[in-house]
């Protein structure tokens, strides 16, 4: 009895040992006979960190060899499947979820000193009564100027809880006067329709950016102000739209498809089948509708033009589409970081997928632009390779194809004026965007008499501005470019840019589409030219 008490303690501690042991081997799922099995490839890398974390001669941070770990892994799957770290997860995360809180301004960092582009329409800013021109140089009695601030300190700053205020000053450069404002911090939209506006009497157009989360709201509310404005016909523009989430794709769907029409089926691993169908709350399915799409249009952007394509409503205007047909689930990893993994494929409702190959790596998968380019399917729609076996057939007899992406029913090529590669490397490097603003800065009162409307039917670039231009990037790009050779769609760009960041709301848009030869087209076919 005195020899039982003595290793109490010890029986105890080996006991609880056991346990833990146990604990960590066990899941509701194991059966019996695996309960001390081990299992060797997850045991393999857990021992490999484990013995550089304790006695690798250097110090080194472990959470980056998993970051490289996890990626190796995912890279080895399909080039879908993605790692996202802890500290990118807020700003996914809220590209996704389509708003923020903050106090609503465009703004850039101007000779060390935040200058608002534009207050956005109808946020905390603008009704605070802040302009475009302003400069915003204390937040909360701190300073906001200077070289060593940074945007993300800037974010910080001004980024808050929702309702909360924020004590701003403002100087104000027209007027020569510092001015105080006190704004609410309140939801900022992201928006993912950027413009909605009539093409014709009867046509209107929506352009979509991405599928987030208040992207389908966004949607229903510039269609219903279409419908208000006369339209009979619709116009969804996804052209470089790279896609987002699934079920608010269906809800876009479901605007123009009658009830229980298939919009699309998924299938996972097991076999498993989840159809997707067309309900009563259609508002536009009497309508006429056109899908424009182009090579860079995927994911839910094909879900969208597959559905309406199979089911013999509307037109798909354009070019064949990226080819994304994997369904991914964002799973949390439990340290702050997620992974979106593939879990299921989708398919048209005809039953085709529109996934692209992938077997030759991703390296092979992402340079299929290229490829596509070099055989001449961009310029040339009868050069698009098909194949037999991946043929489909819509009910009115109308032959569709899976094996990667969509064939629109009318081809148009790339438009080589306004999309060259000078122009896109101007526009994406933002040269353009901070020439327009330095030219409002020298004197923004010279547009003070344009409305929305008249600026994009009236003004015009002028040639002095296009070599003001021009100047401006042999100093600030380095360069020696001219634009003799497309010197009209430089003034378009411009012009663009100027209404955007004078009216924002689709400005930008409305002006670049006035010499769209995609949109010339479906207006002709609107007609029934």
């Amino acid at each position: 009895m005195h020899l039982q008490k003595k290793y109490l303690p010890l029986l105890l501690g080996i006991a609880i040992g056991v346990g833990i042991f146990v604990g960590g081997k066990l899941s509701f799922r194991d059966s019996p006979d695996r309960l001390f099995s081990s299992n060797s490839k997850k045991d393999k890398l857990n021992r490999l960190i484990d013995y550089i974390d304790y006695d690798y001669v250097d110090e080194v941070n472990t959470d980056s060899i998993v970051d490289v770990t996890v990626n190796g892994i995912l890279d080895n799957l399909d080039p879908h499947s993605v790692y996202i770290p802890k500290e990118d997860m807020a700003r996914v995360a809220e590209n996704m979820k389509g708003d923020f809180i903050g106090i609503g301004i465009s703004f850039y960092t101007y000779k060390d000193t935040i200058t608002v582009i534009r207050a956005i329409e109808g946020g905390p800013s603008a009704k605070a009564g802040i302009k475009g021109g302003d400069r915003i140089v204390m937040v909360d009695n701190d300073t906001l100027y200077g070289d060593d601030v940074k945007d993300n300190d800037i974010l910080a700053k001004i980024k808050g809880s929702q309702y909360s205020y924020v004590d701003l000053k403002v100087y104000r450069k027209d007027e020569d006067r510092f001015i105080d404002f006190r704004v609410r911090r309140d939801n900022i939209p992201i928006k993912s329709v950027d413009a909605a506006y009539m093409l014709t009497d009867d046509l209107g157009y929506i352009k979509v950016n991405r599928f987030a989360e208040t992207t389908y709201k966004e949607f229903k509310k510039g269609l219903d102000k279409l419908e208000d404005l006369g339209a009979t016909q619709i116009a969804i523009d996804l052209r470089e739209n790279p896609g987002g989430f699934l079920g608010i794709a269906e809800q876009i769907v479901d605007e123009f498809l009658e009830d229980d029409k298939l919009i699309l089926f998924t299938k996972n691993k097991r076999g498993d089948i989840e159809k997707s169908f067309a309900t009563k709350e259609g508002d536009f399915e009497d309508a006429n509708v056109f899908v424009l799409i182009d090579e860079n249009s995927a994911s839910a952007s094909e879900i969208v033009a597959g559905a309406l394509q199979d089911n013999d409503k509307g037109t798909i205007v354009g070019r064949r589409s990226y080819g994304k047909g994997l369904v991914q689930r964002e799973m949390d990893l439990g340290d702050g970081s997620a992974v979106r993994l593939t879990v299921s494929r989708y398919y048209t409702p005809t039953g085709r997928s529109i996934q692209r190959p992938y077997d030759k790596g991703n390296r092979a998968y992402y340079e299929d632009y290229y490829k596509r380019l070099e055989a001449g399917e961009l310029s040339d729609g009868t050069k698009i390779e098909v194949a037999d076996s991946l043929k489909f057939t819509t009910p009115e007899g109308k032959t569709v194809y899976g094996g990667g992406g969509i064939i629109p029913d009318v081809f148009v090529p790339v438009d080589k004026s306004m999309q060259n590669e000078t122009l896109t490397f101007l526009q994406r490097r933002g040269f353009i965007g901070y020439f327009v603003f330095e030219t409002l800065e020298r004197d923004r009162s010279i547009f003070e008499g344009y409305s929305r409307q008249d600026f994009i039917d009236n003004y015009e670039v002028g040639d002095d501005m296009v070599l003001e231009f021009q100047d401006y990037l042999n100093v600030r790009a380095d360069s020696k470019i001219t634009f003799v050779a497309y010197h009209d769609e430089v003034k378009q760009y411009i012009k663009a840019t100027l209404a955007d960041q004078l009216f924002g709301d689709g400005a930008f848009d409305e002006v670049i589409n006035q010499r769209d030869i995609m949109i010339e087209e479906v207006i002709r076919l609107s007609t029934g030219e």
